[in-house]
């Protein structure tokens, strides 16, 4: 049988410390043409999940360190809603409730056949570009750093963070381009208006208040400066 050939190459990331059952599912969404990192516990789990960009999570529920619940309860707290199918061995009513009222898609119970798993993989999948399309200029992602357009929400590694109007507009804007090196010009026409004769300064002050706010206390800086042209937000 030929591989499915996966348009959008989807990335899945797997979190089983069952080194066998990882292989095997491994092997079987690569050859479905998807692309698949894998983790063996909870911590490690979830910090890939904050570092890398995701189309899909497969979460075992047991997992050594962090629960797979507690990985789930971590990615829905940050404002994040890519799609997870919980793995468990358990088959209780409670043990499902509880995953889906933590906002997981769906669940599959150990052990399945493997093409179940992939229908559920493609339906969730399916249903989260739907949502994605209905939504479209809404939410934005960079890292580990969030913004809901439509709700004004900002977080970055599940930290919720505080913006003025102008500071959310600017970001905005930034994420809107990112990777895009922006001039001062570009970002006051864009974010302070084109009827704004102040002095370009503001935007070099802004960019200070931005970075204080979603550099100064995360690991990476998102914000970086091109000396003789402007800035650019990326990973």
């Amino acid at each position: 049988m030929e591989a499915r050939l996966v348009v959008d190459n989807e990335r899945i990331l797997l979190v089983e410390d069952e080194s066998k059952i990882a292989r095997v599912i491994t092997l079987e969404l690569e050859y479905e043409g998807y692309k698949v990192d894998t983790a063996e516990t909870g911590t490690v789990g979830f910090e890939k999940f904050t570092n890398g960009q995701w189309d899909l999570v497969l979460l075992d529920v047991m997992l050594p360190g962090l629960s797979g619940t507690e990985v789930l309860r971590r990615i829905r707290a940050s404002g994040d809603m890519t799609p997870v199918i919980l793995l468990t061995a358990r088959d209780s009513i409670p043990d499902k409730v509880s995953g889906l009222d933590l906002g997981a898609n769906d669940y599959i119970t150990k052990p399945f056949q493997i093409e179940e798993l992939l229908a559920r993989i493609r339906a969730c999948l399916r249903t989260s570009k739907m949502i994605k399309k209905e939504t479209n200029g809404q939410a934005l992602t960079v890292a580990d750093l969030h913004l809901n357009e439509k709700t004004r929400i900002v977080t970055r590694s599940s930290v919720d963070i505080e913006l003025t109007p102008r500071e959310f507009d600017l970001l905005l804007y930034l994420m809107q381009h990112q990777n895009q090196v922006l001039n001062r010009e570009q970002i006051l026409t864009n974010v302070w208006g084109f009827d704004y004769y102040g002095d370009t300064n503001v935007v070099d002050v802004y960019i200070r208040y931005l970075r204080k706010k979603i550099d100064h206390s995360f690991a990476i800086p998102l914000i970086h400066t091109v000396r003789g042209i402007g800035y650019v937000l990326k990973e």
